[in-house]
């Protein structure tokens, strides 16, 4: 049995090792996000503008978990540098726990109080009515998703990430699959439309589930780092994992309701702009993924290089990080600028649509750049485990970005180009608090 080696460098091979894969797992799941616009996109664009959203909402709460198991990895990183494997198992065991909890109550929320908020603040009832039935199904998929999630930060945080794509490739796969089948109606499926995406995806997070469990017991990763071992209530690492995952999971839902926000406000400017920036959420998470991934990156190697007593290593460690993040970034930015309609004409929308997401294209790829460097140091925060201090930078971005689109969109009635300009606003704002907490905060001190 191959010993796992639980302390990483701060070499760009470390650095590549870690991140490649994690991408790979990132980008699956936004090439699902994809495949269902595209299918929905066929069917007509009421459900390609109401996929928007669903979609966005649905992202509450998976970002929600991102950041329960964000404050895990942070903590299973710091363990895995210090060499407490035993540590590993306990926190794993009380998360469980928690992110059913958590998905429980994305249920409840989703099945009595979301349809009143829908029905009070969309112009559309038969979007609303659409969207209504869509999320009833697809918020059950919370509970394969979270503990998927769960198992991504353990094998990140524990130096394995490149066993992550084995979980992806069985989800997109199940996705394609079940997407072409339920919404349809072929392979012998029922042809059930806008909802058979929510039944598709529910899948998906299933098989991705199984297989990185599948992956985690043949290559006795779960002995090693001794994952069922403890089964029983610990109020302890429970408070740990609160304490430390609360203000993230704060942070990430903050972030994406003000981008429903920002989706319902869209929704007033008729329904080609919701479906142009549906388009566009698909074109940031898609071709963002590099990015997130060297953010998970840094959060990890962070936490692990302060684990091992290296706090000197971490800044440069950080400009590693970012020449990766914002090369990678780079190259995107030329492709989008370039061949915009290559992007824009998979979803079947027509000259019109193109003609009027051409200059968003534009908007997203420059915010794109912002970004490649702005998680990075926001991951860096997150790392040292300030989760508080992130959260209040998450909150002062919010404020900003929250307040521009309510004029722009709302007072002012321009065009959705401006609209999007505010991811602008928000990566600069994260950019500037997160270099200045890391320059100048106490950060060393945090145990």
């Amino acid at each position: 049995m191959h010993t796992i080696n639980l302390k990483v460098s701060t070499s760009y091979k470390q650095i590549l090792s870690i991140a490649l894969p994690i991408s790979a797992s990132i980008v699956l799941p936004q090439i699902n996000f994809i495949i269902n616009n595209i299918f929905l996109g066929s069917v007509n664009q009421q459900s390609l503008a109401a996929a928007g959203i669903t979609g966005v909402y649905y992202l509450i709460f998976a970002v929600s978990g991102i950041g329960l198991n964000n404050g895990l990895q942070t903590l299973l990183s710091r363990r895995a540098g210090e060499d407490r494997v035993s540590e590993i198992g306990k926190l794993m065991a009380q998360s469980i726990r928690i992110s059913f909890a958590m998905a429980a109550v994305g249920v409840i929320i989703t099945w009595f109080l979301v349809p009143v908020m829908l029905r009070n603040t969309l112009h559309n009832q038969e979007i609303v009515e659409k969207c209504i039935g869509f999320l009833r199904i697809r918020i059950f998929g919370l509970f394969f998703l979270y503990l998927y999630q769960m198992r991504n930060a353990l094998l990140v945080s524990t130096n394995l990430s490149r066993y992550l794509i084995l979980g992806t490739a069985a989800e997109a796969l199940v996705n394609v699959v079940f997407d072409y089948g339920l919404i349809k109606g072929r392979l012998g499926m029922p042809q059930l439309g806008f909802n058979g995406a929510a039944y598709a995806s529910i899948l998906a997070d299933l098989s991705g589930l199984l297989m990185i469990y599948l992956v985690i017991r043949f290559k006795k990763i779960d002995k090693q780092l001794q994952l069922f071992k403890f089964s029983g209530f610990d109020w302890n690492h429970t408070r740990l994992i609160l304490k430390q995952s609360l203000p993230l999971v704060a942070q990430h839902a903050i972030s994406i309701i003000s981008w429903e926000f920002f989706y319902i406000l869209i929704e007033h400017h008729g329904e080609t702009a919701l479906a142009v920036s549906n388009t566009m959420r698909n074109i940031f998470g898609f071709f963002g993924c590099f990015t997130w991934a060297f953010a998970a990156t840094t959060n990890s190697m962070v936490s692990n290089i302060i684990g091992q007593k290296k706090d000197k290593e971490v800044r440069g460690l950080i400009y590693k990080i970012i020449q990766l993040s914002f090369g990678f970034s780079f190259l995107v930015f030329i492709f989008l600028n370039l061949f915009p309609n290559v992007c824009l004409s998979i979803y079947s929308q027509g000259d019109e649509f193109i003609l009027q997401a051409v200059p968003v294209v534009r908007i997203v790829s420059t915010a794109l750049l912002l970004m490649s460097i702005s998680v990075v140091w926001f991951n860096a925060v997150i790392g040292t485990g300030n989760s508080k201090f992130s959260l209040l930078i998450e909150l002062m971005c919010i404020s900003g970005y929250c307040i521009y689109v309510y004029i722009v969109l709302e007072r002012l009635n321009l065009s959705i180009v401006w609209g999007w300009a505010s991811e602008w606003i928000y990566w600069s704002t994260m950019l500037i608090t997160s270099y200045l907490f890391m320059k100048y905060g106490n950060w060393h001190k945090k145990i």
